[in-house]
Order: structure tokens, then C-alpha cells, then sequence
């Protein structure tokens, strides 16, 4: 090998390992984000399910909307597995039990 091939050969090294350093940092990043993301919005319906349990009353309740936004929800946590996403998968499974307990206690209380 002569010396002009060793220093682009050591060149391309470099570049394919930073590369790979830069897109795992950007893996991690969008991981974190994700997890944020899903701990705010998978906590927002916590105050929903607390009031239903303590009142009981879920008249105002859109038994559509719970339908649908279930289904959606059960849809992208099938979606996080088949892609294998951990923040995707944990935040919509508790989403998924919160969501369904405002749906059963919708059914159960009209």
C-alpha cells in the first residue's frame, strides 16, 4: 500500500467513524425527545382518569372520541414494536391502560 492509499484509507476510517458517532448521538437524541414527549402527553391524562374514578361521571365523556383515540393508541404501540422503539412502545402501553380505563368506565357508566 502506498503512502498516498494509507492516508485516504485512514481518512475514510475517520469519516465512517464519525459518522457513526454522530448518528448515534442523534439516535440517543431523538430517543430522549421521544420519551419526554410521551411522558408529557401519556401524563396528561392521568387528572381524566383520576376525576372519573373519584366522580363517577363520564357524561361529558365522547365515547367516539375514547373509541377511536384507543384504537389509534393501540395502533402505535403495535407500530413501536414491529419498529422496536422503546419510547414509542412504553409511553403508548400507558397510554393505552389510561385511555382504557376512561373507555370501560364510559361503557360501564353510559
Amino acid at each position: 500500500m502506498t503512502r498516498y492509499q494509507s492516508r485516504r484509507a485512514s481518512r475514510r476510517l475517520k469519516s465512517a467513524r464519525d459518522f457513526l458517532i454522530r448518528n448515534a448521538m442523534i439516535t440517543v437524541s431523538a430517543e430522549t425527545i421521544g420519551i419526554i414527549a410521551g411522558v408529557l402527553t401519556t401524563g396528561s391524562f392521568l387528572p381524566q382518569v383520576f376525576q372519573i374514578i373519584r366522580d363517577r361521571n363520564t357524561a361529558s365523556i365522547s365515547l367516539g372520541m375514547y373509541g377511536a383515540f384507543t384504537s389509534g393508541v393501540l395502533l402505535w404501540l403495535v407500530y413501536g414494536v414491529m419498529i422496536w422503539s422503546p419510547s414509542i412502545m412504553v409511553t403508548n402501553a400507558l397510554t393505552l391502560i389510561l385511555s382504557g380505563i376512561v373507555l370501560i368506565m364510559k361503557l360501564r357508566l353510559g
